[in-house]
């Protein structure tokens, strides 16, 4: 069996208050990409389960999803699972939540409580358990889905050398970065606003802010060349995804990201055209 898992576009994203968990409150639009890991699912030959994963150490998220649903009474035979990893790694892109989160739709139907062992997982993890475009609250856990957007072309530019995500948090709070729960609640609000009907998030250019992006430039400051090559590109918006260190631009259609990530090969030579899943599309 070959599942799907795709990378994942923090379209915006504005980053409230720490949590006494240590989790920051947010509000943030997903969408996922046609960019997407592969995962070879089969029977393995022993009596246990082997999860290998293309230049990742173990265990990693996709052998912690799987020994979850072992810890939760999961009684299929031992599997083994191979990652082909296409989703840049610490890029910001949640490759390694989306690897996880298909392992757990492997059990759906089969185990309860599946929510809530992606929650366990990671804070980006549930939100992945059904790839869609949805409004992402709480700490990652809250996922409210919105309609599919319109058409859009993204062109990505990763970097060979990943960012923590605790990192740029713990930078985004030593920056004064994040925002009051107030100011946070009137976003949630204008997301929500903004795509109760299905819509491009060009349509929406004021929304579309990520205030991880001062973070991420303060520990990578190399990140703005590339933001810088993506709006003399003529991207309608440019922006760090996520917690970095990728930058995204958004054009008109997937023509236009290709033609676009085409022209920049020279000069970052990772540049990755792609677009929006449509719903339905992953396994």
């Amino acid at each position: 069996m070959i599942i799907r898992a795709p990378a994942k576009l923090n379209l915006c994203l504005f980053v409230g208050p720490a949590r006494d968990d240590g989790l920051h409150e947010l509000a943030s639009l997903f969408e996922p990409l046609e960019l997407a890991d592969e995962l070879s699912v089969a029977e393995a030959d022993g009596p246990e389960d082997e999860v290998i994963v293309e230049g990742v150490e173990q265990p990693d998220l996709t052998a912690r999803a799987l020994a979850a649903l072992r810890e939760a009474g999961w009684q299929r035979a031992p599997l083994r699972i191979e990652v082909r990893k296409r989703v840049p790694v610490a890029a910001g892109l949640g490759g390694g939540s989306a690897d996880a989160a298909a392992v757990l739709r492997l059990a759906r139907g089969e185990v309860e409580g599946l929510r809530a062992i992606a929650s366990g997982l990671g804070a980006d993890v549930p939100s992945q358990l059904d790839p869609r475009a949805c409004l992402v609250v709480g700490a990652g856990e809250i996922v409210e889905p919105i309609p599919p957007p319109e058409e859009h072309g993204v062109v990505l530019i990763p970097f060979e050398q990943g960012l923590a995500t605790a990192e740029v948090y713990a930078e985004a709070d030593r920056l004064g970065s994040t925002r009051s729960e107030a100011e946070l609640e009137v976003f949630r609000r204008k997301l929500r606003d903004a795509t109760v009907e299905e819509s491009s998030p060009l349509a929406y250019p004021e929304n579309l802010v990520n205030d991880l992006e001062p973070a991420a430039l303060s520990l990578r400051p190399e990140i703005s060349g590339a933001l810088e090559a993506l709006r003399e590109a003529g991207a309608a918006r440019a922006l760090v995804t996520g917690s970095g260190p990728t930058a995204f631009g958004l054009f008109e259609d997937r023509a236009a990201a290709e033609s676009v990530a085409s022209t920049l090969q020279s000069s970052h030579p990772g540049a990755i055209a792609t677009a929006p899943l449509r719903d339905g599309e992953a396994s």
